[in-house]
């Protein structure tokens, strides 16, 4: 069967456009338990979970793009981005948690714009880890699971909370260690070699 070229970049689009509704979603009634939380949290997981839909499809029958390798994870960064803000703005997730996150997100996307014309940077293992942490964390918190199993879920929450902003600060570092050595490398690539005679 064949499948359009475009497809896994027209799902990672739609990923995007689905960041605001969300958001409005979220906020449009404060944040309160009610039918627009739920579908939030439900947009959200189902949005984020395209992430592994485009990725098998491209794969699969091998149309992976340049421009797919960076709109996927521009794609989770405007997703997650949103939901933490909007945890922010709701009071439910303290503010330096979503300032960290995004001081990460903004910087590596920028450089991925930035060294787009030379290469294109694809999400490292750890940069994936770090996206399902984050997913998890933030559909844990989107959710108002607390009313339905009890105050427990929040401690769950609190912890993978903990293990995304870890992971995101790690894959930070790993991403501009990598860039780092992969510069050293190219520089050394591009020297002319002298006799040493």
């Amino acid at each position: 069967m064949a499948v359009p070229r475009q497809l896994p970049n027209a799902i990672t689009i739609a990923r995007i456009l689905c960041a605001p509704v969300f958001l409005w979603m979220l906020l449009a009634d404060g944040g309160a338990d009610g039918p627009l939380r739920w579908w939030a949290a439900v947009l959200f997981i189902v949005a984020i979970a395209t992430d592994g839909i485009d990725g098998y499809i491209a794969r699969r029958y091998k149309i992976v793009t340049d421009l797919g390798k960076l709109l996927d994870p521009i794609a989770d960064k405007v997703l997650t981005g949103f939901a933490f803000i909007g945890l922010s703005i709701l009071a439910e997730l303290p503010w330096w948690i979503t300032v960290v996150v995004l001081i990460r997100e903004v910087g590596i996307t920028v450089h991925r714009l930035v060294v787009a014309s030379d290469h294109v940077v694809a999400a490292a293992w750890m940069g994936k880890l770090k996206t399902v942490a984050q997913a998890v964390a933030l559909s844990l918190a989107l959710l108002p699971l607390a009313t339905v199993v009890g105050d427990w879920i929040v401690w769950v929450n609190i912890v993978t909370m903990w293990v995304a902003v870890i992971l995101t600060i790690a894959s930070g570092i790993d991403y501009v260690v990598t860039e780092i050595r992969g510069s050293r490398r190219s520089r050394t690539a591009r020297r002319p070699h002298t006799d040493p005679s």
